[in-house]
């Protein structure tokens, strides 16, 4: 027996998927539920996030022996969380705004990665093994911390909001003149 395949197309700007037919409720789309619903409320965002961190979660702990490896150089680690681990995360964030929990949240997350992909360090004088700061992981880990990134996406997603056309709901509720019911 042949089994069909099913030819979809889950948002506008990614790639035509071939799924088996009844796979459907098996595949699970990176994009956000507030991005599909276009709900905005605070618990949904919230609901949002803590999913993204559970994925993101589940994404590091399959990399977590890469990423404690002595044999890949930081710099490739830092690659990896970057362009995997991330895009898992920060999927969808265009359309969070974030409390400080929420922010903290993905501070906590982001801290424990880099303290995977930096290790610990001796202390000089003791010679003790200690876990790395906060502070000094910021320096080690040059690039934007997730919660600038999320705001700088944010910044530019207003950004396109702005310059949509007035026929376009989005840019109603963005100068807060929404018509209808």
């Amino acid at each position: 027996m042949r089994r069909a395949y099913i030819l979809k197309q889950v948002h506008e700007k990614l790639p035509l998927i071939l799924l088996p037919p009844r796979s459907n409720k098996y595949f699970k789309h990176l994009l956000s539920r507030s991005a599909q619903v276009h709900c905005l409320a605070s618990s949904s965002i919230a609901e949002d996030i803590n999913s993204r961190l559970r994925s993101g979660g589940a994404c590091y702990h399959s990399l977590q022996n890469l990423l404690s490896s002595r044999l890949l150089s930081k710099n490739l680690k830092i690659k990896i969380y970057r362009n995997i681990i991330l895009p898992v995360v920060l999927c969808g964030c265009k359309t969070w705004s974030l409390t400080l929990r929420e922010e903290r949240k993905l501070r906590v997350f982001e801290n424990m990665v880099l303290r995977r992909i930096f290790g610990s360090r001796r202390e000089e004088v003791t010679g003790e093994w200690r876990r790395l700061h906060n502070e000094k992981l910021k320096d080690l880990y040059s690039s934007p911390s997730s919660v600038r990134v999320i705001t700088s996406r944010r910044m530019r997603w207003a950004g396109h909001v702005a310059r949509m056309g007035e026929e376009r709901g989005l840019y109603r509720v963005l100068l807060g003149k929404p018509e209808g019911r």
